[in-house]
């Protein structure tokens, strides 16, 4: 986006500014990205900001998509899913901005105008691992959210860990198996487990929304468990049960040189539903998760989860927004479970559910993200 056409207030100088909307994409995550989408398309003020909707399909196709949050909803019976079409979207740069170009067969490219900034409500794979905010990079486009570094490290659950030690966080004990151990040696992952203890959580790697996780009691389930998160990635992480309560807080980006911004933190639990732990359905189907904000913790933990998270935020290189995990143990320790740098973001979401018990409504949220994007340099920073 040419400078010359931004104020200091992050406008255009002809119009609001265009926001483009990103969601869908190639990952298992696809129907919790729409679902996203539609949280923020119903609340982002379109008063305020010129608002593009654009869909991924499965196919990795972009196209122009509906703006009705109802056909984006999520249900029991019906995952929403951004449709093929034969109409393609493109970002293209001319005439010195970053215009979206609408192609069909047979037909001259049909210009949108320009765009200010993207919006990635992208989860998974192919859209919060990095791919797409290099894209974005390679475009020159301004957008919300982590960089590539810290969109990668954090959609990585075993390199995520290796950062989280060297910043000198506390983290549970793990192995990481790649896909070429399971493959030329099984017997020496399941000794590796073993050795772990049980219960272990078997995940994939470069998953989130807790797909392919399961967790495992005994030797005898542990093929099954790999199999099911291999599914989703061949490369997993194991990691060793942790008897603690589990502890969220969510992290904002601070205004220009301003150290990151956190919540007050929150505790997940999860009645009914026959639920074991904080599964797929249990965030996104059964309701069946509550949030309690702040949680019951002593003075001290509160600080101490607050000052962790903005550590764990900067040990990625964190930009606009992450949620960071805990386990808080009887004994009173804080140890790290993951950074998510594109987390659940609908109004019911955790992220927004804390910042809210802590000051900033859903629309306020979303409103200071696009704000971070459009005042931040794009490139190196």
């Amino acid at each position: 986006m040419s400078e010359k056409n931004v104020s200091t207030e992050g406008r255009t100088s002809q119009s609001k500014p265009r926001v483009a909307v990103l969601f869908g994409g190639r990952s298992s995550e696809h129907a919790v990205s729409c679902v996203t989408a539609a949280g923020v398309l119903g609340a982002i003020d379109k008063d305020k900001y010129d608002v593009i909707p654009i869909g991924i399909a499965k196919t990795g196709q972009w196209v122009l998509a509906s703006g009705a949050t109802s056909e984006w909803s999520l249900s029991a019976s019906s995952l929403p899913e951004v449709a093929p079409s034969t109409q393609t979207v493109a970002l293209a740069e001319i005439g010195g901005e970053h215009q979206l170009i609408v192609a069909s067969p047979n037909a001259v490219p049909q210009e949108l105008g320009a765009v200010d900034v993207v919006f990635p409500l992208l989860h998974g794979p192919f859209g919060e691992d990095g791919t797409v905010q290099g894209l974005l990079e390679l475009s020159d486009t301004r957008y919300v959210g982590a960089g590539v570094l810290a969109s990668a490290v954090g959609m990585d659950k075993h390199f995520m860990k290796v950062v989280f030690e060297s910043a000198g966080l506390h983290v549970g004990p793990y192995i990481a198996v790649t896909d070429r151990q399971w493959r030329n040696d099984p017997e020496s992952v399941r000794k590796r487990v073993d050795q772990l203890g049980f219960p272990v959580f078997v995940k994939p790697a470069r998953a989130g929304s807790s797909m392919g996780i399961s967790k495992v009691d005994s030797l005898e389930g542990l093929d099954a468990a790999i199999a099911a998160a291999r599914e989703h990635d061949p490369k997993l992480v194991i990691e060793a049960g942790i008897t603690g309560r589990e502890i969220e807080c969510a992290v904002l980006e601070g205004r220009g040189t301003d150290a990151p911004r956190t919540s007050m933190p929150g505790e997940i639990s999860v009645a009914g539903g026959g639920h074991e732990f904080y599964d797929f359905n249990a965030k996104y189907v059964d309701d069946a998760a509550a949030l309690s904000c702040p949680a019951d913790l002593p003075e001290e933990a509160i600080t101490r989860v607050r000052e962790l998270a903005a550590v764990a935020f900067d040990a990625v290189g964190g930009e606009g927004l992450s949620r960071v995990d805990f386990f808080y143990t009887p004994e009173g320790e804080l140890i790290i479970n993951e950074i998510n740098t594109m987390p659940g973001f609908t109004p019911k979401s955790m992220y927004p559910q804390m910042w809210k018990a802590s000051g900033l409504g859903y629309a306020e949220l979303i409103d200071e993200l696009i704000h971070l994007a459009l005042h931040r340099k794009t490139g190196l920073r």
